[in-house]
């Protein structure tokens, strides 16, 4: 088939994900050691470092015909280095309707769009679905954790914000940028409904839940699913269910 002379790296864990999802096995020469699904390929692919610290070396021993990189997660230099030797798709994904026009284009440039249309047709009506059941509530607050020591969470201008509003929440830190550093004292004085610990990229667990649950009583404190919220490639289908499934156990006591 066309799309087996493609020889691709890609240097994004969800993206990653998406390719496999589009049946480029054999297309695919080159990820990174964050790229843990699906494990097939983890366990076989070639590793060409973490997302933040790529061999660029091994990557031009690959000859890779197409890498693909992100905006956010990549970085700049390192891409620019990479773009001497081969052609980048560098991928800017700040909400859902951004990540369907990501997946669109990969699909053309590794000629699946039939797959690709698919996969998105999928996306779409479900999150469709899912912004139905929040249009006439109110949102709930919600401070969302994706680091400790110091605790950081999400602005109103990342891919995590998007997805909240799916599921019938805002972050309290709408109002900031990118990934805003906070403190005990803050979340207090926010009074956050709901506090999600994420699972990535800080790995929090129940004794983060007992020790955060004693400075904020009054908050409710749960741990969620990372990936679910922050992997924006075919895993968007999965998130579908998820978030609905979250969405009836957020409850405001009155």
């Amino acid at each position: 088939m066309q799309q087996q002379s493609h020889r691709i790296i890609s240097l994004v864990p969800s993206i990653t994900e998406l390719l496999y999802s589009l049946e480029l096995d054999e297309a695919v020469v080159g990820i990174t050691k964050f790229c843990v699904h699906p494990n097939k390929w983890f366990t076989t692919k070639t590793r060409i470092g973490g997302t933040k610290n790529i061999d660029i070396e091994k990557i031009q021993q690959l000859q890779p015909t197409l890498i693909i990189a992100n905006k956010e997660e990549n970085v700049k230099e390192q891409v620019e280095a990479l773009q001497i030797f081969s052609n980048v798709l560098v991928t800017d994904v700040n909400d859902v309707q951004s990540a369907i026009e990501m997946i669109l284009i990969i699909g053309k440039l590794t000629n699946t769009k039939e797959k690709a249309l698919t996969i998105t047709q999928q996306i779409s009506a479900g999150f469709s679905e899912l912004k139905q059941l929040h249009v006439m509530h109110q949102p709930i607050n919600v401070a969302y954790i994706i680091w400790k020591n110091p605790y950081m969470s999400i602005g109103g201008d990342t891919f995590i914000h998007d997805m909240l509003q799916y599921c019938g929440c805002r972050s309290v830190f709408e109002n900031k940028n990118r990934y805003p550093v906070t403190t005990i004292e803050e979340l207090q004085s926010l009074l956050p409904h709901y506090v999600f610990l994420s699972s990535e990229p800080f790995p929090f667990k129940q004794k983060d839940i007992d020790e955060l649950q004693q400075q904020l009583p009054d908050s409710k404190i749960i741990l969620v699913d990372g990936e679910m919220f922050s992997w924006y490639g075919s895993r968007l289908i999965q998130a579908v269910a998820y978030l609905a499934h979250l969405s009836p156990k957020l409850r405001i006591s009155s």
